[in-house]
């Protein structure tokens, strides 16, 4: 297993949420022999997420899966340990595939730094002939506080959220390519990039996570220090 955390020195401000927020929820569940193409896309500039999701084949395919975006950061199933946090996107599957055609798939997640995010990205692709998989994505990048003015709730409601959170995890045995391509991009400061890939028949478990607190910085006056 593997797991990446990060937690800088200069952070990224949790992004405000909006006032007129919107919802997007997907279920699917499906078992057959055939083809098939499944896909899902959400790009969000107020949240700072580009999202992606998509694959095909044709063979015997059992899957459950789910997906939700919320503006507001809304209580969804967390992360390593499957409790509740305020998350952005949460998206989880389980899928069984068998074929002589290869079910090929990707899957992208992005917190778009010019658009308010921390710069963080993880791709997964895969081209198999079987799999069995339990997987989820989960991301986080509003202020669950934004309007609460008690100082003490405000801190409190920061520390139980993930805010600033972009991570994958898989348990996954494949006969075929399955890959993995992650990168954290700050400008100036900080370029940080992971690659993993697997041909053959294999067992994985995996985890990556990155994650920004977005704890404020003091501010300072022009004489603090100095004897004005």
């Amino acid at each position: 297993m593997f797991l990446l955390s990060l937690q800088p020195v200069s952070a990224t401000p949790a992004i405000t949420e909006q006032v007129q927020d919107g919802d997007f929820c997907n279920r699917l569940k499906v078992a057959g022999t055939g083809t098939f193409e499944v896909g899902v896309s959400v790009k969000d500039r107020q949240i700072a997420l580009e999202y992606y999701n998509f694959m095909y084949g044709d063979g015997d395919l059992e899957m459950d899966s789910g997906t939700v975006e919320a503006q507001r950061a809304a209580k969804l199933p967390g992360m390593e340990n499957g409790s509740a946090v305020p998350l952005n996107l949460w998206e989880g599957s389980k899928i069984t595939y068998s074929g002589k055609t290869p079910m090929v798939g990707m899957k992208y997640i992005n917190s778009k730094a010019f658009w308010g995010g921390i710069g963080a990205e993880i791709t997964e692709t895969f081209s198999v002939t079987e799999m069995e998989r339990e997987d989820s994505s989960y991301f986080a990048s509003t202020n669950p506080a934004s309007y609460i003015t008690d100082p003490k709730k405000i801190e409190e409601m920061l520390r139980g959220s993930p805010v600033h959170t972009v991570g994958m995890q898989t348990k996954n045995s494949f006969n075929g390519t399955w890959q993995t391509d992650a990168r954290m991009h700050k400008m100036f400061s900080k370029d940080l990039k992971v690659h993993e890939s697997f041909t053959g028949k294999f067992d994985v478990q995996k985890m990556i996570k990155f994650r920004e607190s977005p704890v404020e910085e003091k501010k300072q006056s022009g004489c603090e220090g100095i004897d004005c």
